[in-house]
């Protein structure tokens, strides 16, 4: 939908507030249902836009595809890394449609993780000062922007280049941010990802798609603190068995992201039950049944649904 925005402003400004008036005064769909839109765009004559709701809330308006097309795996493993340790970055491209899209999607990446800062998918140059605070943010700024950003006191700032797929400024850490065996697991599972596109020709849906990488990226998280229960009940010290993954949860842990997830879950445990509670009490059964546990168990449980979406 923001590209259909998009290309009515580069007719017209007069062009969106009609076609927005018609999306707004449309019945609002269920989960999985997809409602038609009708609007008038000169030169096109009446146009009929499907717009349909994914039947899992949390990928609504996200469009992975446009992030994996612009970063490469391993820059956005990178950035990935930065963000759980609450960094500030600044993405940069020359359209208000890819900041839009690749920004949402960064985000959604985080779930069960909520990202609890300063968060501005598009800002305008005359906010730009903004890039200035010492606090974590997540910003997007279109490329006309960056000569005034050169030209401002950033400090420990990473800017990532949307349209070169490539790092303008980094702290050079980014490489080592993640648990090596947990971000080998999580590069394979998104590379086959790519296996099953070029399998079936193209032919996947884009909810289809979003799904496998959402579960992937859910899959790492469970790896990464799916014991959570055990510590709030005290049942189990031990459960870390991997120097790195504990090494790395010792500063995780002092994110802010970290503390809301820990409150959330104290105080309702018992009313969240999104993906993330079902895979991980699927993982809590598997430490039970089997004490000597692999750190890349979640890259079978994406192979199955792979075998599934291909076999569709």
């Amino acid at each position: 939908m923001i590209i259909d925005v998009e290309r009515r402003r580069a007719l017209s400004p007069a062009l969106v507030q009609p076609f927005m008036r018609a999306i707004m005064e449309a019945q609002f769909p269920a989960p999985g249902r997809t409602i038609n839109i009708k609007t008038f765009l000169p030169g096109s004559g009446t146009e009929v836009m499907e717009l349909c709701r994914p039947t899992d809330s949390r990928l609504e308006h996200v469009d992975f595809e446009c992030l994996f097309s612009c970063l490469s795996l391993r820059l956005l493993l990178r950035v990935f890394g930065s963000l759980l340790l609450e960094r500030r970055l600044i993405f940069t491209a020359d359209k208000l449609s890819t900041l839009s899209q690749c920004c949402h999607a960064v985000v959604a990446l985080l779930y069960p993780f909520v990202w609890q800062h300063t968060y501005i998918p598009v800002l305008p140059s005359a906010m730009l000062d903004i890039v200035c605070t010492p606090t974590p943010f997540i910003v997007g700024l279109l490329s006309s922007s960056l000569p005034q950003l050169t030209e401002l006191p950033l400090e420990e700032v990473l800017v990532v280049d949307l349209e070169k797929n490539r790092f303008l400024r980094q702290l050079d850490d980014e490489d080592s941010i993640l648990p090596a065996k947990l971000q080998t697991a999580l590069e394979n599972v998104l590379e086959r990802r790519r296996e099953l596109a070029n399998e079936r020709g193209g032919d996947t849906s884009s909810g289809e798609r979003n799904t496998v990488v959402s579960e992937a990226f859910v899959r790492f998280f469970v790896e990464l603190v799916g014991h959570y229960p055990l510590f709030i009940t005290g049942e189990r010290e031990d459960a870390i068995p991997s120097k790195t993954v504990r090494r790395f949860l010792e500063v995780f842990m002092e994110t802010q992201m970290f503390g809301w997830f820990i409150q959330e879950r104290e105080l309702h445990r018992q009313a969240l039950k999104g993906l993330f509670e079902v895979r991980v009490q699927e993982y809590l059964d598997s430490i039970h049944e089997n004490e000597h546990r692999r750190v890349n168990r979640f890259l079978k449980g994406l192979g199955s649904k792979m075998k599934f979406l291909s076999k569709k």
